[in-house]
C-alpha cells in the first residue's frame, strides 16, 4: 500500500526568518494522524533567511540529521564541532545524554534550504556524537546511493537504528527500484522534481509511506531528488 502525504498537508510556521513545513507533528504543530513513521519522527523542510539561525539549544536521545538542498548550514556544538554542511553533505548528530548545538545560515543575504530529520534511537543515553560526509553528484546520479545505515556500510554515516537512508538524483526518464525485505517498510521524501512511487504521483514536499509492499520503484517524470527510508515495520 502507497499512501501519499501531500506537501499542502503539512504543519506550517513562519517566523520571517524561518519558513518550515512539518511532515510530522512538531512544535505547535499537532496531528496525531502524523506523529512519524515507525523510527521516523520528524522530517521538516527550511528556509532559513541570510543571517539568521536557531541559536544554541540542547538536544537528547535523537538521531538528528540534515540534509541541504541549497545554501550553507553553519553548525556548531557542545562537542567542539563546527562545521559547513554543503549539498551533498549528509550531517548526523546523535544528542544520546544530551548535546547543545546552534545552526545559522553560512551566508548573510541568500537563504539556506535544508531538511532537518529526526530519528528516534535504538538505545537511550547513548554518548553524544556528530558525523559529516559528502556524497559527490556521480555517487548519487541516476541511482539510490546510502548515505546512512546502522552499520555504517559502504562509507555511509552511523545511524543507531535500524535504518538505512537513501538519496539519488534523477533525471526525467530515470527509474531505479529499491527491494523491501519481509518485515520492513519504506518512506519516500521527494525533495526535487516529480515521481512516481510504485505508480503513484508524488511531488516536491510530499512524502509517500509504503506498507506490505516487496519493493519500491522510482521513475522520474522531470529531473527530481528523492530520499529513502527503509526501516522495520
Amino acid at each position: 500500500m502507497v499512501t501519499i502525504r501531500k506537501s499542502n498537508a503539512r504543519g506550517a510556521s513562519n517566523f520571517g526568518w524561518l519558513d518550515s513545513k512539518h511532515t510530522f507533528s512538531f512544535g505547535h504543530y499537532y496531528d496525531p494522524a502524523n506523529m512519524g513513521f515507525g523510527a521516523l519522527r520528524v522530517i521538516n523542510e527550511d528556509i532559513v533567511a541570510g543571517g539568521a539561525g536557531f541559536g544554541t539549544h540542547p538536544h537528547d536521545n535523537m538521531e538528528i540529521i540534515s540534509y541541504v538542498l541549497d545554501g550553507a548550514l553553519a553548525h556548531k556544538d557542545s562537542l567542539g564541532t563546527g562545521s559547513v554542511i554543503r549539498p551533498g553533505d549528509v550531517q548526523r548528530m546523535s544528542a544520546g545524554t544530551g548535546i547543545a548545538h546552534s545552526e545559522f545560515n553560512a551566508s548573510t543575504k541568500d537563504p539556506v534550504h535544508f531538511l532537518q530529520i529526526w530519528v528516534l534511537p535504538e538505545e537511550r543515553d547513548l554518548a553524544p556524537s556528530y558525523e559529516q560526509k559528502s556524497f559527490p553528484l556521480e555517487e548519487r546520479q541516476g541511482r539510490l546511493r546510502l548515505v546512512g545505515a546502522r552499520d555504517g556500510r559502504d562509507g555511509a554515516l552511523t545511524i543507531h537504528q535500524d535504518l538505512d537512508l537513501f538519496v539519488a538524483t534523477l533525471t526525467k526518464g530515470d527509474a531505479v527500484t529499491h527491494t523491501l525485505h519481509p518485515r520492513r517498510k519504506a518512506w519516500v521524501q521527494v525533495t526535487r522534481g516529480t515521481v512516481t512511487v510504485n505508480g503513484a504521483f508524488v511531488a516536491a514536499g510530499d512524502g509517500a509511506a509504503l506498507t506490505d509492499e516487496a519493493e519500491v520503484r522510482l521513475a522520474a517524470n522531470d529531473n527530481a531528488e528523492v530520499l529513502l527510508f527503509d526501516l522495520t515495520a
